[in-house]
């Protein structure tokens, strides 16, 4: 079984900046993906960015240019650099593994921006 715990969400001003991170800890398989997905109610939960065991990052096109993703494959942590935030970043983010068999979430972290 695999437990993922996020952090680093909260309330900050348009044009900010926050940090996610995300630690998996149980029987993890390699090669893996980690990612962030974001959900807002009434809608689908939808992919933020996600970066491969190996380093291969991936982003959404809303969050490209302003969003970062990387990982500690020792620590088995990813983390989401989060600059120039937007009101229309205002979601649950959730941390997201994905293994060859088997998909694992977090409970998700609240980002709120003001504008």
């Amino acid at each position: 079984q695999v437990q993922l715990v996020e952090s680093g969400g909260g309330l900050v001003q348009a044009g900010g900046s926050l940090r996610l991170s995300c630690v998996a800890s149980g029987n993890i398989f390699s090669p893996n993906a980690m990612g962030w997905y974001r959900q807002t109610p009434g809608k689908q939960r939808e992919l933020v960015a996600d970066i491969t065991s190996g380093g291969a990052p991936k982003y959404a096109d809303s969050v490209k240019g302003r969003f970062t993703i990387s990982r500690d494959n020792v620590k088995n942590t990813v983390y989401l650099q989060m600059n120039s935030l937007e009101p229309e970043d205002t979601a649950v983010y959730y941390c997201k593994l994905t293994e060859r068999f088997r998909n694992s979430w977090g409970q998700g972290t609240q980002v709120t921006v003001s504008s």
